[in-house]
């Protein structure tokens, strides 16, 4: 009797663990159902440019689907920042691009500039951003003649000035 129940109990098991294993959602490498856009990168960093100054990058994607992409709008956080991308519809497994040009003048600092991608991809809207510095084009980079730091550290020694300043010689 312990025996009989014993393979009842072993046979309920096995059959659970099977019907949970013939349950589990599809591999990562199936692809996704309808249109499906995958970038590249999402974020490019153009890093410090002077005001007034263009960046112009190209955002590469991958329509990673089973249906044709296609890209309806791009909204934009500013009218600073200009959009372009691929037109035509995009075949799964095949490649698209969207372009955006952004225009530094009258901005300074930090920037961000966010583009939003509204096509028919089963995710929904994606988004894309550049980001980067802004510098005063008046501004130069501080230089130093070693001369004169050498001349205002000699003088500070004779107390004629209260300079410190560090030289490195190379």
């Amino acid at each position: 009797m312990n025996k009989m129940l014993l393979l009842a109990l072993g046979l309920a098991f096995a059959g659970s663990y099977t019907a949970q294993a013939q349950t589990t959602p599809a591999t990562a490498t199936t692809k996704a159902a309808g249109p499906q856009i995958k970038f590249m990168e999402e974020k490019f960093d153009f890093g410090s440019i002077k005001q007034g100054d263009i960046v112009d990058h190209v955002f590469k994607f991958k329509n990673v689907g089973t249906q044709p992409l296609v890209i309806s709008n791009i909204g934009v956080s500013c009218g600073c920042t200009t959009p372009d991308w691929t037109k035509e519809p995009v075949m799964p497994g095949k490649m698209g691009m969207v372009s955006a040009k952004f225009n530094s003048a009258g901005k300074m600092g930090m920037q961000t500039k966010v583009l939003t991608i509204e096509s028919n991809s089963a995710a929904g809207a994606s988004t894309v951003s550049l980001v980067g510095e802004v510098k005063d084009p008046s501004a130069t980079p501080a230089t130093a003649d070693v001369n004169s730091v050498e001349a205002g550290k000699q003088k500070a020694k004779d107390g004629d000035a209260k300079i410190k300043a560090k030289v490195k010689k190379s």
